[in-house]
Protein backbone atom coordinates (compact mmCIF):
# COMPACT_ATOMS: atom_id res chain seq x y z
CA UNK A 1 0.00 0.00 0.00
CA UNK A 2 1.63 3.36 -0.77
CA UNK A 3 0.70 6.39 1.78
CA UNK A 4 -1.70 8.91 1.28
CA UNK A 5 -1.76 12.57 2.56
CA UNK A 6 -3.56 11.88 5.45
CA UNK A 7 -1.14 9.05 6.49
CA UNK A 8 1.33 12.44 6.02
CA UNK A 9 -0.58 14.63 8.27
CA UNK A 10 -0.99 11.83 10.73
CA UNK A 11 2.81 11.42 10.64
CA UNK A 12 3.22 15.05 11.37
CA UNK A 13 1.21 14.88 14.58
CA UNK A 14 2.59 11.83 15.80
CA UNK A 15 5.87 12.76 15.11
CA UNK A 16 5.52 16.44 16.97
CA UNK A 17 6.89 15.82 19.95
CA UNK A 18 10.10 13.70 19.02
CA UNK A 19 11.17 15.64 15.86
CA UNK A 20 12.14 19.60 15.42
CA UNK A 21 10.42 21.74 12.78
CA UNK A 22 13.41 23.08 10.92
CA UNK A 23 14.63 26.75 10.07
CA UNK A 24 14.25 27.85 6.59
CA UNK A 25 17.29 29.41 5.74
CA UNK A 26 18.11 31.77 2.90
CA UNK A 27 20.84 33.84 1.01
CA UNK A 28 20.67 37.28 -0.87
CA UNK A 29 23.80 36.23 -2.21
CA UNK A 30 23.19 32.61 -3.06
CA UNK A 31 19.73 34.11 -4.85
CA UNK A 32 21.46 36.96 -6.60
CA UNK A 33 24.14 34.14 -8.27
CA UNK A 34 20.85 31.77 -9.02
CA UNK A 35 18.69 34.66 -10.13
CA UNK A 36 16.11 32.40 -8.28
CA UNK A 37 14.74 33.01 -4.88
CA UNK A 38 16.14 30.19 -3.19
CA UNK A 39 14.38 28.71 0.61
CA UNK A 40 16.70 26.16 2.17
CA UNK A 41 14.77 23.76 4.61
CA UNK A 42 17.46 22.31 6.73
CA UNK A 43 16.79 19.00 7.93
CA UNK A 44 20.92 18.99 8.21
CA UNK A 45 19.53 20.40 11.46
CA UNK A 46 16.97 17.65 12.03
CA UNK A 47 17.43 15.12 15.03
CA UNK A 48 20.31 12.62 14.37
CA UNK A 49 21.36 15.05 11.86
CA UNK A 50 19.45 14.04 8.91
CA UNK A 51 15.38 13.99 7.43
CA UNK A 52 15.48 10.06 8.27
CA UNK A 53 14.78 10.69 11.59
CA UNK A 54 11.02 11.49 10.33
CA UNK A 55 10.62 8.39 8.95
CA UNK A 56 11.69 6.09 10.75
CA UNK A 57 10.08 7.89 14.03
CA UNK A 58 6.73 7.68 12.25
CA UNK A 59 7.48 4.21 11.57
CA UNK A 60 8.74 2.83 14.90
CA UNK A 61 5.68 5.15 16.94
CA UNK A 62 3.55 3.59 14.49
CA UNK A 63 4.15 -0.21 15.14
CA UNK A 64 1.81 -2.31 17.78
CA UNK A 65 2.65 -3.02 20.83
CA UNK A 66 3.66 -6.33 20.77
CA UNK A 67 5.91 -6.01 17.62
CA UNK A 68 7.53 -3.02 19.02
CA UNK A 69 8.85 -5.13 21.62
CA UNK A 70 10.05 -8.04 19.81
CA UNK A 71 12.36 -4.66 18.21
CA UNK A 72 13.35 -3.75 14.86
CA UNK A 73 16.06 -4.22 12.28
CA UNK A 74 17.30 -2.27 8.96
CA UNK A 75 19.67 -1.93 7.04
CA UNK A 76 21.59 1.48 6.52
CA UNK A 77 24.79 3.51 5.19
CA UNK A 78 24.32 5.58 7.82
CA UNK A 79 21.91 8.34 8.22
CA UNK A 80 18.50 5.94 8.17
CA UNK A 81 20.29 3.74 10.96
CA UNK A 82 20.81 6.52 12.74
CA UNK A 83 17.23 7.67 12.68
CA UNK A 84 15.96 4.33 13.54
CA UNK A 85 18.32 3.91 16.59
CA UNK A 86 16.75 7.35 17.95
CA UNK A 87 13.08 6.16 17.13
CA UNK A 88 13.97 2.80 19.07
CA UNK A 89 15.59 4.62 22.31
CA UNK A 90 12.79 6.81 22.05
CA UNK A 91 10.26 4.05 22.40
CA UNK A 92 12.58 1.74 24.14
CA UNK A 93 12.37 -1.18 22.17
CA UNK A 94 15.33 -3.15 20.72
CA UNK A 95 16.95 -2.12 17.61
CA UNK A 96 19.93 -3.67 15.18
CA UNK A 97 21.46 -1.37 12.27
CA UNK A 98 23.13 -3.84 9.49
CA UNK A 99 25.74 -1.58 7.92
CA UNK A 100 28.61 -1.94 4.97
CA UNK A 101 32.05 -2.31 6.39
CA UNK A 102 33.01 1.24 4.03
CA UNK A 103 30.78 2.52 6.22
CA UNK A 104 31.80 6.72 7.11
CA UNK A 105 33.19 6.17 10.92
CA UNK A 106 31.24 9.23 11.42
CA UNK A 107 27.93 7.53 10.58
CA UNK A 108 28.74 4.18 12.73
CA UNK A 109 29.68 6.34 15.59
CA UNK A 110 26.25 7.64 15.57
CA UNK A 111 24.36 4.89 15.39
CA UNK A 112 26.38 3.23 17.93
CA UNK A 113 25.88 5.96 19.76
CA UNK A 114 21.90 6.01 19.51
CA UNK A 115 22.20 2.59 21.63
CA UNK A 116 21.37 0.48 18.65
CA UNK A 117 22.84 -2.90 17.84
CA UNK A 118 25.78 -3.31 15.27
CA UNK A 119 26.04 -5.65 12.33
CA UNK A 120 28.71 -4.77 9.84
CA UNK A 121 28.69 -6.74 6.40
CA UNK A 122 29.74 -6.18 2.76
CA UNK A 123 27.61 -4.05 0.93
CA UNK A 124 25.72 -6.73 -0.97
CA UNK A 125 24.75 -9.07 1.47
CA UNK A 126 22.81 -6.03 3.85
CA UNK A 127 19.56 -7.61 3.10
CA UNK A 128 20.27 -11.03 3.75
CA UNK A 129 21.71 -9.91 7.54
CA UNK A 130 18.74 -7.83 7.56
CA UNK A 131 16.57 -11.85 6.99
CA UNK A 132 18.30 -13.20 9.32
CA UNK A 133 17.63 -10.76 12.15
CA UNK A 134 13.84 -11.20 11.51
CA UNK A 135 14.38 -14.82 11.59
CA UNK A 136 16.10 -15.21 14.31
CA UNK A 137 14.73 -12.75 16.49
CA UNK A 138 11.53 -11.95 14.58
CA UNK A 139 12.29 -8.25 14.49
CA UNK A 140 10.38 -5.65 12.07
CA UNK A 141 11.84 -5.00 8.86
CA UNK A 142 12.02 -0.70 8.45
CA UNK A 143 12.83 -0.33 5.31
CA UNK A 144 14.94 2.61 4.60
CA UNK A 145 12.62 3.94 1.77
CA UNK A 146 10.31 1.00 0.45
CA UNK A 147 7.76 1.30 3.53
CA UNK A 148 5.24 3.56 3.46
CA UNK A 149 5.18 4.74 7.12
CA UNK A 150 8.48 6.14 6.51
CA UNK A 151 7.35 7.75 3.17
CA UNK A 152 5.20 9.14 5.01
CA UNK A 153 7.37 10.50 7.50
CA UNK A 154 9.63 11.98 5.08
CA UNK A 155 6.60 13.53 3.57
CA UNK A 156 6.10 15.94 6.52
CA UNK A 157 9.16 17.78 5.49
CA UNK A 158 7.12 19.30 2.51
CA UNK A 159 4.26 19.87 4.91
CA UNK A 160 6.56 22.25 6.73
CA UNK A 161 8.24 23.69 3.57
CA UNK A 162 4.93 24.47 2.29
CA UNK A 163 3.65 25.97 5.40
CA UNK A 164 6.76 28.19 6.01
CA UNK A 165 7.37 29.69 2.75
CA UNK A 166 3.99 30.93 -0.05
CA UNK A 167 4.43 30.65 -3.55
CA UNK A 168 6.59 28.46 -4.09
CA UNK A 169 6.91 27.41 -7.86
CA UNK A 170 9.22 24.58 -7.43
CA UNK A 171 10.38 22.26 -4.70
CA UNK A 172 13.89 19.99 -4.76
CA UNK A 173 14.99 17.06 -3.06
CA UNK A 174 17.98 14.94 -2.73
CA UNK A 175 16.71 11.38 -4.30
CA UNK A 176 18.99 8.23 -3.23
CA UNK A 177 16.44 5.57 -2.12
CA UNK A 178 13.43 8.14 -3.05
CA UNK A 179 12.14 7.85 0.09
CA UNK A 180 12.16 11.80 1.04
CA UNK A 181 11.49 12.94 -2.82
CA UNK A 182 8.51 10.39 -3.05
CA UNK A 183 7.16 11.34 0.03
CA UNK A 184 7.66 15.36 -0.77
CA UNK A 185 5.87 14.60 -4.47
CA UNK A 186 3.19 12.86 -2.60
CA UNK A 187 2.85 16.06 -0.06
CA UNK A 188 3.02 19.16 -2.39
CA UNK A 189 0.91 17.11 -5.70
CA UNK A 190 -1.75 16.42 -2.91
CA UNK A 191 -1.37 20.57 -1.35
CA UNK A 192 -0.24 22.49 -3.95
CA UNK A 193 -0.39 20.98 -7.29
CA UNK A 194 0.36 24.08 -9.60
CA UNK A 195 4.22 23.22 -7.90
CA UNK A 196 6.60 21.24 -9.67
CA UNK A 197 9.15 18.26 -8.22
CA UNK A 198 12.36 17.60 -8.97
CA UNK A 199 15.09 15.43 -7.42
CA UNK A 200 18.47 15.93 -7.43
CA UNK A 201 20.79 12.80 -7.58
CA UNK A 202 24.64 12.14 -7.94
CA UNK A 203 25.87 11.70 -12.00
CA UNK A 204 27.46 8.48 -10.48
CA UNK A 205 24.23 7.38 -9.37
CA UNK A 206 21.88 8.33 -12.29
CA UNK A 207 19.43 5.48 -12.00
CA UNK A 208 16.57 7.56 -10.52
CA UNK A 209 17.22 10.09 -13.77
CA UNK A 210 16.67 7.09 -16.28
CA UNK A 211 13.90 5.64 -14.36
CA UNK A 212 11.86 9.01 -14.58
CA UNK A 213 12.95 10.03 -17.59
CA UNK A 214 12.05 6.29 -19.57
CA UNK A 215 9.45 5.58 -17.10
CA UNK A 216 10.78 2.23 -16.30
CA UNK A 217 12.23 1.38 -13.25
CA UNK A 218 16.12 1.10 -13.80
CA UNK A 219 18.69 -0.77 -11.88
CA UNK A 220 21.40 1.31 -9.60
CA UNK A 221 25.25 0.96 -10.51
CA UNK A 222 26.93 -1.45 -9.11
CA UNK A 223 29.39 -0.80 -6.18
CA UNK A 224 28.93 3.05 -7.58
CA UNK A 225 31.73 5.65 -6.04
CA UNK A 226 30.40 9.35 -5.08
CA UNK A 227 31.19 11.86 -1.94
CA UNK A 228 27.30 11.97 -2.12
CA UNK A 229 27.42 8.65 1.10
CA UNK A 230 23.51 8.82 1.55
CA UNK A 231 22.55 8.63 -2.11
CA UNK A 232 24.29 5.02 -3.49
CA UNK A 233 21.14 3.42 -2.94
CA UNK A 234 19.20 2.53 -6.14
CA UNK A 235 15.67 4.12 -6.42
CA UNK A 236 13.43 1.89 -5.00
CA UNK A 237 10.04 0.23 -5.95
CA UNK A 238 7.37 2.26 -4.06
CA UNK A 239 8.98 5.63 -4.08
CA UNK A 240 9.10 4.98 -8.60
CA UNK A 241 5.32 4.07 -8.33
CA UNK A 242 4.82 7.59 -6.50
CA UNK A 243 7.07 9.78 -8.30
CA UNK A 244 6.43 8.40 -11.76
CA UNK A 245 2.77 9.37 -12.67
CA UNK A 246 3.08 12.79 -10.58
CA UNK A 247 6.27 13.95 -13.92
CA UNK A 248 8.66 14.47 -11.32
CA UNK A 249 12.29 14.93 -12.68
CA UNK A 250 15.40 14.85 -11.56
CA UNK A 251 19.17 16.76 -12.39
CA UNK A 252 21.89 14.98 -12.21
CA UNK A 253 24.99 16.89 -10.81
CA UNK A 254 28.89 16.08 -10.96
CA UNK A 255 31.10 15.23 -8.48
CA UNK A 256 32.88 18.67 -7.94
CA UNK A 257 29.64 20.75 -8.48
CA UNK A 258 28.28 18.75 -5.42
CA UNK A 259 31.23 19.05 -3.21
CA UNK A 260 31.71 23.06 -4.34
CA UNK A 261 27.63 23.32 -3.58
CA UNK A 262 28.66 21.82 0.15
CA UNK A 263 31.52 24.51 0.71
CA UNK A 264 29.05 27.52 -0.58
CA UNK A 265 26.26 26.32 2.04
CA UNK A 266 28.85 26.35 4.85
CA UNK A 267 30.13 29.68 3.95
CA UNK A 268 26.79 31.28 3.10
CA UNK A 269 24.65 29.46 5.56
CA UNK A 270 26.46 29.10 8.33
CA UNK A 271 25.48 25.59 8.71
CA UNK A 272 27.02 22.24 8.24
CA UNK A 273 26.17 20.47 5.42
CA UNK A 274 27.13 16.81 3.68
CA UNK A 275 27.62 16.50 -0.12
CA UNK A 276 24.44 14.02 -0.66
CA UNK A 277 22.30 16.97 0.94
CA UNK A 278 24.29 19.52 -1.07
CA UNK A 279 23.20 18.49 -4.49
CA UNK A 280 19.90 20.59 -4.38
CA UNK A 281 22.31 23.21 -4.63
CA UNK A 282 24.30 21.91 -7.26
CA UNK A 283 20.86 21.34 -9.25
CA UNK A 284 20.12 24.72 -8.72
CA UNK A 285 23.41 26.25 -10.58
CA UNK A 286 22.80 23.55 -13.35
CA UNK A 287 19.15 25.07 -13.83
CA UNK A 288 19.35 28.90 -12.93
CA UNK A 289 18.96 29.97 -16.29
CA UNK A 290 15.93 27.89 -17.17
CA UNK A 291 14.96 28.83 -13.90
CA UNK A 292 15.57 32.40 -13.62
CA UNK A 293 12.98 34.76 -11.44
CA UNK A 294 10.96 30.98 -9.70
CA UNK A 295 10.88 30.82 -6.38
CA UNK A 296 12.77 27.62 -5.43
CA UNK A 297 12.39 25.24 -1.93
CA UNK A 298 15.16 23.30 -1.39
CA UNK A 299 15.71 20.26 1.07
CA UNK A 300 18.76 19.83 2.18
CA UNK A 301 18.63 16.07 3.50
CA UNK A 302 21.78 16.45 5.85
CA UNK A 303 24.57 17.49 7.55
CA UNK A 304 26.87 14.29 9.15
CA UNK A 305 29.62 14.48 7.47
CA UNK A 306 33.59 14.07 8.55
CA UNK A 307 34.61 16.41 5.73
CA UNK A 308 37.22 14.40 4.42
CA UNK A 309 35.42 15.53 0.95
CA UNK A 310 36.79 19.37 1.52
CA UNK A 311 40.66 17.78 0.35
CA UNK A 312 38.98 16.87 -3.16
CA UNK A 313 38.03 21.05 -3.39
Amino acid sequence: MLPTIDDVRAAARRIAPHTHRTPVLSSSRLSEELGIEAFFKCENLQKVGAFKARGATNAVLSLDEESAARGVVTHSSGNHGAALAYAAAARGVPCVVVMPRDAPEIKVAAVRGYGAEIVLCERAEREAACRREIEERGMTLIHPYEDPRVIAGQGTAALELLEQVDELDRVIAPVGGGGLLSGTALTVSSLAPGIEVWGAEPAAVDDAHRSLESGTLQPGPVNPRSWGDGLLTGLGKNPFAILKPRGVRVVTVEENAMLDAAWTLIRRLKVVVEPSGATVLAALRARADQWKGRRVGAIISGGNTDFAWLSEL
